[in-house]
């Protein structure tokens, strides 16, 4: 017989932990929620999102009503419990439903803090916590002009943000030096203030509320040092307060919330407790990610299997107000034996400091580049030491210290902080199910279901596990960033003279105003296209591959593949090949499909230092660029050959390597009809016969073979390189990043095609632009540039 499991809460807290008991034990409880307010579970840390309107109602929806349905639990809301007797094991509530139990978890969390001052009681004075008090503010926003937030914390930033999206004036009224006091220190907060202050936010720090002045409704407030601000609206963002009143009363132990146990007990056997209304060691959170993280715990040990217990969490901040990017974990706090390591880059605005004691990583402040966030809790977590960490790096080239990337990561790194999730559920997750789409991570592994920081690293991840596979699922836009498709944005690029990636996302309004794996290297190609001379090149925009000149294999481990133009080496070079296949251990010497030798199976530590022995240039092989070109023999030694194809392949492939295109770019050359390199099925063929070279163009191998049409046929190499280049621009400049040529020419339709490529006019001037943006665009790409054992460290270390 099932028992009878009853969860007084129907919030984020209670409801996860019910998910991680079904999930465990699907069939061990029979389940009742009752909740007070009049929605399923929702996702409160959304709430910011629907008042800056970037979300409705609807969407912060975690589980709806068929959910509970589905599982078999019975939901009671718009009722709130107000007996628990854990005498006789049942609840009652308002309404007067007594329900019994035999197991019983309180999650009834918390409520907003209000100040113990005059005039708290007024119209147009609240706390922000709920669904109906997001309601409630946005409807006195259509009526009143004047509002102020008290408290310059987390939540009241975002409301605050919020009232302005919402049309209102807004001030911030602060006890602290400076904003976030109790997560940032004082530089992170003053740019902070800086930048809210650009979008439109006043702020009073140090200030002290003592009263709210108005008869019926709010009209002004007054602060200690005299200063009077008028307002319609008082929001209050003080802190919270743990609901435990039933508790209480029903003679549980309390301390400033329920107090409990390592295994969420409470002092009573059969009764838990979970989330904000809780107290664990002397602690009450308020962020999602401990709530979670006892909610585990508690599953684990109520259904009877073995648990270490719940110990405290690590806990870490980030902010949901546009254009305001901010990290905080950990101490944030320099002592006896903790000391900072800190990084100000004013040229574009980025914080960074990290907290450091006994040669661990502690806490982590970061502000205008939030990207090793999830590194530094990862150690934090971990309990990594440092000792052979370089504590500051200055004035690297790109590429000399190694980006941050899900490929490095290791299985057990963090990727989901709220949820707990990390890189090798994800990616289990994604081979188990067939997961393609960022939103399908998140159904079945919850990662980025809660602040949704985490979906850019998720969609990164999901790039790396499934290449091309992976579909952004946005709407009609380019990605699910934006609505605005390709010809859009490259013609705001061009109009508004938009430089950066940056101004691309902000002036254009992307929801997502990071990007995703999708629109970063898609945008950074657009740029790179219309601005070949003002730009430069995003190197954090580019693909792994592109940034380490090496192709990351199914274990983790890269391919090298040196530059042989045409398929030609002499012996040098075989001998040098050999020498560093040898002196490196590696696994697996080949050749490649394009006519190269690759070298499989190289560590990533070791890739600067292969490059540096080889002394060769790396083969375009990487990126969504022109490829390596194939060619034959020809005419030169094959009895079958009508033209010289190996000189023709070499000269292609030097005046045209490195181009960027909107996918890679594949060329052959064949001496004769047989066409021993398969020119039929390359994006740009070339066949040699008696009168000179046929031309294929939109061929495609792989997944879904393409055959190419023929174009025209040129009597001269001359004609074959012009054409080449002008095929090559013309897909450059209308191609959709990420489309191959078949699919492009199909768009465009090859009489479109075939009339400009042909008419002579038109194709020296795509040739002649190609060659200009070339000048500009020249790929140096890893070679015999470490001359010392200090420029080799620059390569081996990771910052901190």
């Amino acid at each position: 017989m099932k028992q009878k499991l009853v969860m007084v809460g129907n919030g984020m807290a209670g409801i996860r932990t019910i998910e991680e008991i079904i999930e465990r034990e699907p069939d061990m409880f029979e389940i009742t929620v009752i909740g007070e307010e009049p929605y399923p579970n929702y996702n409160r840390i959304m709430l910011s999102n629907i008042l800056q309107k970037k979300m409705t109602v609807e969407e912060t929806i975690l589980n709806d009503y068929d959910w509970y349905k589905e599982q078999g639990i019975t939901l009671i809301n718009d009722d709130k419990v107000e007996i628990i007797n854990k005498e006789e094991k049942f609840v009652e509530t308002k309404k007067g439903i007594k329900v019994e139990y035999d197991k019983l978890i309180i999650a009834t969390g918390s409520t907003a803090f209000m100040l113990p001052i005059d005039g708290v009681k007024l119209d147009g004075v609240i706390g922000w916590r709920t669904i109906k008090d997001t309601e409630y503010i946005i409807e006195q926003a259509k009526t009143h002009r004047k509002a102020v937030v008290i408290g310059g914390g987390l939540l009241g930033l975002e409301c605050a943000r919020g009232l302005i999206d919402q049309g209102m004036e807004v001030t911030v009224v602060h006890l602290g030096e400076w904003l976030m006091d109790m997560q940032l220190d004082r530089k992170a907060g003053e740019m902070l203030k800086a930048d809210l202050e650009k979008q439109g936010m006043k702020f009073k720090l140090q200030g002290n509320t003592q009263e709210i002045l108005g008869k019926d409704r709010v009209e002004a407030i007054r602060l200690s040092d005299g200063t009077v601000i008028e307002t319609d609206l008082v929001v209050m963002a003080v802190g919270i307060r743990p609901v435990t009143k039933q508790a209480r009363a029903a003679g549980l132990e309390i301390g400033r919330g329920i107090v409990v146990d390592d295994y969420m007990m409470t002092s009573d056997p059969d009764v838990y407790a979970v989330g904000e209304c809780c107290e664990h060691n002397s602690k009450v959170y308020g962020l999602v990610a401990p709530l979670y993280e006892q909610g585990k715990v508690l599953a684990d040990h109520i259904t009877g299997r073995e648990t270490d217990g719940y110990h405290g969490s690590t806990t870490f901040t980030s902010l949901k107000v546009s254009g305001c990017d901010l990290f905080s974990a950990g101490k944030i706090y320099e002592g006896e034996n903790i000391r900072g390591i800190e990084v100000f880059n004013g040229v574009d605005n980025v914080y960074k400091k990290v907290f450091v004691e006994n040669s661990k990583v502690v806490g982590a402040v970061l502000y205008g580049d939030t990207e090793e966030g999830n590194r530094f809790y990862n150690m934090m977590k971990k309990n990594d030491d440092i000792e052979e960490f370089t504590l500051v790096s200055l004035l690297h080239k790109s590429g000399e210290v190694d980006a941050i990337s899900v490929e490095s990561m290791s299985d057990d790194e963090t990727i989901c902080g709220c949820n707990g999730i990390s890189k090798g559920q994800i990616v289990q997750a994604v081979h188990e199910k067939g997961l393609t789409t960022v939103a399908e991570v998140t159904q079945h592994t919850k990662a980025g279901g809660s602040c949704g920081k985490c979906k850019g690293q998720i969609a990164d991840l999901l790039v790396h596990t499934l290449g091309d596979k992976f579909s952004a699922g946005g709407p009609t836009g380019i990605c699910g960033c934006t609505d605005l498709s390709r010809d859009q944005i490259v013609t705001q690029i061009r109009a508004k003279g938009l430089k950066t990636s940056k101004e691309v996302r902000h002036v254009l309004g992307f929801n997502n105003l990071g990007g995703c794996p999708k629109c970063r290297p898609a945008i950074n190609y657009y740029l790179n296209m219309c601005w070949p001379h003002e730009h430069e090149d995003e190197k954090e925009s580019r693909y792994a591959n592109e940034r380490y000149h090496a192709n990351i294999q199914n274990d983790g481990t890269f391919s090298v593949i040196p530059q042989m133009k045409g398929g030609v080496t002499n012996p040098d070079q075989l001998i040098r090949l050999g020498e560093v296949a040898k002196k490196y251990n590696v696994p697996l010497v080949k050749v490649t499909g394009s006519q190269r030798i690759g070298l499989y199976g190289i560590k990533k530590e070791d890739l600067p230092k292969v490059w540096a022995d080889l002394g060769m240039r790396s083969a375009s092989a990487y990126g969504k660029k022109t490829r390596s070109v194939k060619s034959c023999v020809g005419k030169e030694f094959c009895r079958f050959g009508t033209q010289y194809t190996t000189k023709l392949g070499i000269r292609l492939e030097s005046t045209f390597e490195y181009i960027d295109t909107p996918h890679k770019f594949k060329m052959g050359v064949s001496g004769c009809p047989r066409s021993c390199v398969e020119s039929g099925v390359k994006d740009f063929g070339v066949i040699g016969v008696e009168n000179g070279f046929q031309i294929f163009i939109g061929g495609n191998g792989g997944t879904e073979v393409k055959a190419a049409t023929l174009l025209t046929t040129v009597p001269t190499e001359d004609d074959v390189i012009k054409l080449c280049g002008a095929m090559m621009q013309y897909y450059r400049e209308t191609g959709i990043y990420g489309e191959r040529t078949a699919p492009w020419l199909e768009r465009l339709g090859f009489e479109q095609v075939k009339e400009v490529l042909l008419d002579d006019a038109k194709q020296q001037e795509l040739y002649d632009r190609l060659m200009e943006a070339n000048k500009a665009r020249q790929e140096e790409p890893w070679k015999a540039i470490i001359e010392s054992d200090q420029e080799l460290k620059k390569f081996e270390v990771e910052r901190v």
